[in-house]
Parts: C-alpha cells; sequence; structure tokens
C-alpha cells in the first residue's frame, strides 16, 4: 500500500520537547536502582514484563557516557519498564529470552564502539583485550554484533518489532566500504533483518517511536521521522525524484525544432493534462532550475549494485550523503538494494540546552551493573570522572565519523547542568580522589560555538565551518568554556583538568 500523506510529519522543524510526553501507564512502577538484568530483579520491582529490551555489545554501567543506559533512563523516564541484555552468547537465541518478550520492541547497539574496531587493529589482529567488557575479557561479542543479536532476536521472537542504532549501525545506513572484509557491504538494515535504523543520537526517534508504538502504531507507519532509516518496496505518490545516480550529466539542452515537421506545435508541445505522473524525476544537477515541493522530494542515490562495481560512483553516493547532513535542509535519502529500497530520512533535529540538560540529569548510578562484582571495567575507568558538556562536531574531518553520526551543529548544555553533574560525581562515584580528569566533549572542545545566524545554519551545506577555511559566520568565542573551568574550579572538593574528551559518545 503505497503511503499518500501530502506533508511528512515526521520532517516537523518543531518537534516536541523530550521532556513533555504524557508518560506511559508502567510509570508507577516507579525508578530502577539498576534497570535489570535479570527475571530476578525484574520480580523485585513487581515486573511482570518488559516494554523494551536493549541488548547491546558492552558491559552494562549506569553512567551516561554508555549508550544503553542514556538510552535505557530516557525511557524509563517515559514510563516504560526497561531491561538490559549486555553482551549475551549468540550461539543460541536463548540468552536473548532471559527477560521474556519485551512488550514493544527490542533496540539492539554494538555499543559505543563499532564492534569491528573494537575485536580488531588496523592490520587485522585480535585484541588482546575489550575495555568494555568486565576485567578486559576478550571474545565477548560476535563480529558485526548489531547483525548477529538482530538475528538471534528475531529468532527469539519472531513477531517482535527490531530497532537498531548506535555508531555501528549508524554509520551503515546506506551501502558502506567494509575495511575487514574489503568490499562494500549492503544496507545493514537488510543485513540485520531489522524492522527499522535509528541513526545519530536517537534520544528525539525513540521518545517518539516508544510512544507511537505503545498507542498502536505500527513500524511501517514510520516511514517519514526524522532520524530514521527504513526498508520500502515502494516509493511514496506526489513525491519528486531527484536523480543522482550517475556523476556526470548533461546540461540542459534547448530542443532543436524540426524543419520538416508540419504538424500543429502547440498541439505536439501541450502536455497530456489527463496522464498520470506520480513520479517526476528530476536530474540532480537541475533541481534549482525546476520547479517542486522540496519537502515532497528525495534523491535517488547510486545503487549497491552500481557502487559496489565502480569507486568513483561510491565516492560519490558518500558525498551526497554528508551535503544531506543538515537537519534543516537535508532530503530524503533513497538507495535501491535489490527490488527493495533503503529509505533514509533527513537526521533529527538538534536537541535544545534544556533537553540536553534534561538527558543529563536523570538518575544515573554512575558505576557498572552490581552483577560484575568487583570487576575492572577499563571503559569506566577512564570515563568515571570525565564530564561531557557538549556534542556535535563542526569539523567534517574525512577520517572521522564523528560528523557523519552526531552532526555539525553543536548541541551544548548549561553551565548549572555541568556543575550538577561535577557534584554528583564527587558525591557519587566509589574512590573519588577530588580530580574531574575531564570538561568536553567528544572532540576539541567547541561549546557553545555555533553559527551566528540561525537563518544561514539552516540553510548552509557547507561540508566543514573550518575548512579549507574558517567559516566568517562562526562563532569562536570560547569565553562560556574558560567561564565554565572557573566555575568548576570553584565547586568545594573537585579539582579540573580542563582537556577533551575524545570518545564517541553513542546512544542507541
Amino acid at each position: 500500500m503505497k503511503a499518500t500523506r501530502s506533508i511528512p510529519e515526521g520532517h516537523s522543524d518543531n518537534p516536541p520537547k523530550l521532556y513533555s510526553y504524557p508518560k506511559y501507564w508502567a510509570e508507577c512502577f516507579g525508578t530502577a536502582p539498576f534497570l535489570p538484568m535479570s527475571k530476578q530483579e525484574m520480580e523485585e520491582m513487581g515486573w511482570d514484563s518488559c516494554d523494551i529490551i536493549i541488548v547491546t555489545a558492552d558491559a552494562y554501567v549506569d553512567h551516561p557516557s554508555f549508550g544503553m543506559a542514556v538510552v535505557g533512563r530516557l525511557l524509563e523516564a517515559q514510563g516504560f519498564r526497561v531491561g538490559i541484555i549486555s553482551q549475551p552468547e549468540w550461539e543460541s537465541a536463548d540468552a536473548f529470552t532471559q527477560l521474556g518478550r519485551p512488550n514493544l520492541f527490542f533496540g539492539i547497539t554494538g555499543g559505543n564502539m563499532d564492534s569491528l574496531i573494537n575485536r580488531y587493529t588496523a592490520d587485522l589482529r585480535l585484541r588482546s583485550d575489550d575495555a568494555y567488557t568486565p576485567d578486559a575479557e576478550p571474545g565477548k561479542r560476535p563480529d558485526r554484533s548489531v547483525i548477529v543479536y538482530s538475528q538471534r532476536c528475531r529468532e527469539a521472537y519472531y513477531d517482535t518489532p527490531i530497532v537498531i542504532g548506535g555508531i555501528e549501525a549508524s554509520l551503515r545506513r546506506i551501502a558502506q566500504y567494509d575495511y575487514w572484509s574489503d568490499k562494500v557491504r549492503r544496507s545493514i538494515l537488510v543485513d540485520s533483518n531489522a524492522d527499522i535504523l535509528l541513526f545519530g543520537n536517537a534520544e528525539r526517534a525513540l521518545a517518539e517511536l516508544a510512544h507511537q508504538i505503545s498507542n498502536g502504531k505500527t513500524i511501517e507507519e514510520f516511514w517519514d521521522m526524522r532520524g530514521a532509516a527504513l526498508i520500502k518496496n515502494e516509493t511514496p505518490d506526489q513525491w519528486t525524484e531527484i536523480d543522482s545516480t550517475r556523476i556526470d550529466w548533461p546540461s540542459k539542452i534547448d530542443k532543436i525544432s524540426n524543419p520538416y515537421d508540419f504538424h500543429n506545435k502547440q498541439s505536439v508541445d501541450k502536455p497530456n493534462e489527463d496522464r498520470p505522473s506520480p513520479l517526476k524525476i528530476i536530474p540532480l544537477p537541475l533541481q534549482r532550475k525546476a520547479d517542486f515541493d522540496s519537502k515532497l522530494s528525495y534523491i535517488r542515490l547510486p545503487s549497491f549494485n552500481k557502487v559496489v562495481n565502480d569507486a568513483a560512483l561510491y565516492a560519490h553516493a558518500s558525498r551526497v550523503l554528508h551535503q544531506e547532513a543538515n537537519p534543516y535542509n537535508g532530503k530524503v535519502l533513497v538507495q535501491k538494494h535489490g527490488t527493495q529500497d533503503v529509505w533514509v530520512n533527513p537526521p533529527p533535529i538538534p536537541l535544545e540546552t534544556d533537553e540536553m540538560d534534561w538527558v543529563f540529569d536523570l538518575p544515573y548510578q554512575r558505576k557498572p551493573h552490581p552483577s560484575y562484582g568487583n570487576a575492572r571495567i577499563p571503559a569506566y575507568d577512564m570515563i568515571k570522572t570525565s564530564v561531557n558538556i557538549m556534542r556535535g562536531c563542526f569539523g567534517g574531518c574525512t577520517f572521522c565519523s564523528i560528523t557523519e553520526h552526531e552532526g555539525r551543529i553543536i548541541q551544548s548544555r548549561s553551565e548549572d547542568s555541568v556543575i550538577r553533574e561535577i557534584e554528583k560525581i564527587r558525591d557519587q562515584v566509589p574512590g573519588f580522589t577530588g580530580t574531574i580528569s575531564d570538561l568536553g566533549g567528544p572532540t576539541a572542545n567547541m561549546y557553545k560555538l555555533n553559527c551566528k545566524s540561525p537563518t544561514i545554519q539552516k540553510s548552509c551545506k557547507r561540508l566543514s565551518c573550518v575548512y579549507p577555511t574558517i567559516c566568517k559566520h562562526l562563532n569562536t568565542d570560547h569565553s562560556p568554556t574558560t567561564k565554565l573551568y572557573r566555575r568548576a574550579r570553584a565547586v568545594p572538593g573537585v579539582n579540573v583538568s580542563p582537556s577533551h574528551l575524545d570518545c564517541d559518545t553513542t546512544w542507541l
């Protein structure tokens, strides 16, 4: 059945606040000390089932630098009962049934790092440790974890919706080059058999998805939701296709009249208004000259079969993906995989400061789940006294995944929120020595460095704000950062080391 919606609701530039949703009925169970990882923990809280189960390739650490914790606490704050299956045995589906069938969906993530980067060095040697596993034990996650976990969840409960996300899925939303196998692989949506992929920092999409599914909507009805990618068998009616399946297009050539044609030119040139035209196709170079509704248009990328065999077309598809990364002007991207289309919607609208504060103020325990006992988790040791003050990166470096995953628009927390987190670290983190190791973000400190003009920012398609020159519209004033450092140093009982947090903090 074709979608005929005239205005894509999911593309709204004014989404509801994260904290504004009416809470799901299960909020009556209250806040979990730790999100449950066993039936016994569920029973202790009076649960008979989980509404959402998160499957992750990392050890569960209830800290805002760990994706499963942010996602779980976010959904818990919406009123849902959230369970976690951490680093399950993947040889069979048994481990994926340990919490029972989720009422709404499985959420699957490969963790804070791509599973292949986590397991192999650049020369394809197995790593001897895993920083996101208790006692750094290697071999606790499969290669391409998202695909394996998704297939096992499908095996365990075939008709339960599967939502995939995190950096492993986010960077593989269209056909992508796989370094470890040295070939171009299909979109992870196709290989995983998942129902929907949420890319980037997915708080907005997760909240909307969970509430709408709880109200009876099906995954197929989210075809126009920002920050989501799905597989579609048909393109919607009344949409315009911008054809970018090739690199070189000829310019518009005026039609040369035939001197021997003596027919009535008016009758020949007049279009047949009775002929249905459900799809209008415009070559990419001519889109600025054509008259069409940009909100009801999508860009057709070279198909999987084409990019597999043509490196130039692969590079072209990658460039288009980066050019359409601005959430305010990015278009839908569509790529053919066999007989199906991978439909990738525009990125989510960035969080406002009050929403960022709300996410980081959720009731994290700031330590690993008690089931790990005294086991040491190196990634937690590294991050436990760090504070993430912003997200995103306007650098656009070709060797880095942050811009493609989190976007170019910087999203910053308020000073008050950062100070509250510093005080929580001081009061809650075991063995705190008085030193806050980092106040930073996933990249170099860009706290509150945004475009000076919101209007220009919404229309910009520049790939980098600093290359080949620093954009004149970029605010480069670091005084908010230094002001924050000074205020943080004044918190009783703490010292601050103002460096940056060099890690991809990724949500589901």
